[in-house]
């Protein structure tokens, strides 16, 4: 992991709430839930029974899932909403059964399927949502799990938008034998896993608890929306530019206390408060040792805000 630069050391801060230190009400407003969905339903399905299960105005899922295929699904709530689409860009993985059509040597068939790691060209299904025309995905990499006469279970971790089914079709074609995905199951969505998620029953429970009184569950369910921006590196700003930030303000590099090492021109970074909380997603103009050094400029300008206006106090 990379480290932080530091351009000054802010005052203590005045203003402002921790994450951890929202109420139960306002995770609901603005809230991300690792939700396993199950078989059947279409994702926008669960979706709108997640609203009906927390009484919520809004919510939305990132990254549709099939009917058929289960696993990890993120859902928000509310203003979170808006920083979804931060999970449709992350990588994925899944557990998929694939069957031959054909008897294939087990080796043969590992062989076939290690070839398939790196840059692959596929192109989206006759029934996808997207316009069908050739795109590169990367798989990051393939692990057979087991092999069962001509059923294939493996573990695939790979970019986004990357379609398993026409991976196997590819696969089979590779053999010469012909193959079609049997069953997919969805283990990660970026940061989150099927380790930590939670099933519609579970999410009903929760919430009928905090309703008697118990709010532990349902606050170890619902996350901060802060937790879509965790994979985007970060620069940390000053108490005092954060309400011109949430009016459409680029970030000065006056108003920047510190910022990750890596980032470089034109990397998509998160703005976050000293005390954690995301204000929006900005492009950045600088490198960060120029951002630490520069006496003024612009460091990056703003292309999202999620804190609403007059979170912090006005000080421009």
């Amino acid at each position: 992991m990379s480290g932080r630069l530091v351009r000054e050391k802010g005052p203590p801060l005045r203003w402002g709430k921790p994450p951890s230190e929202r109420t139960t009400v306002e995770l609901l407003e603005a809230g991300v839930i690792n939700l396993d969905k199950p078989q059947g339903p279409t994702s926008h399905q669960v979706a709108a029974w997640v609203k009906d299960i927390l009484n919520v105005d809004k919510v939305g899922h990132g990254g549709t899932l099939d009917p058929k295929v289960t696993g990890v699904l993120p859902v928000a709530t509310g203003k979170a909403t808006r920083a979804l689409d931060l999970v449709l860009r992350s990588d994925k993985e899944y557990v998929c059964l694939m069957r031959l059509h054909r008897d294939k040597e087990e080796e043969i068939v590992k062989r076939a399927i290690s070839r398939f790691v790196g840059d692959i060209y596929q192109m989206p299904p006759m029934r996808s949502a997207v316009k069908r025309q050739m795109r590169v995905r990367t798989v990051h990499s393939i692990q057979v799990l087991e092999m069962v006469g001509r059923e294939v279970l493996f573990r695939v971790s790979c970019d986004a938008g990357t379609y398993i089914r026409t991976l196997c079709v590819d696969i089979g074609d590779a053999l010469g034998v012909g193959a079609h995905m049997e069953d997919l199951r969805r283990t990660r969505s970026g940061n989150m896993g099927e380790e930590e998620a939670v099933t519609l029953p579970d999410l009903k429970d929760a919430f009928v608890f905090w309703k008697e009184g118990e709010e532990g569950w349902l606050r170890s369910i619902i996350k901060p929306l802060e937790v879509l921006m965790e994979p985007l590196p970060k620069i940390v700003v000053k108490g005092t530019a954060v309400d011109a930030l949430c009016h459409g303000a680029d970030l000065a590099v006056v108003g920047l206390l510190e910022v990750d090492e890596g980032v470089r021109p034109g990397d998509l970074v998160a703005l976050m408060t000293e005390k954690g909380e995301g204000v929006g997603l900005a492009t950045a103009v600088m490198g960060a040792v120029a951002m630490v050094e520069s006496k003024e400029g612009v460091a990056a300008n703003i292309e999202r805000v999620f804190m609403e206006r007059g979170s912090y106090p006005r000080m421009w």
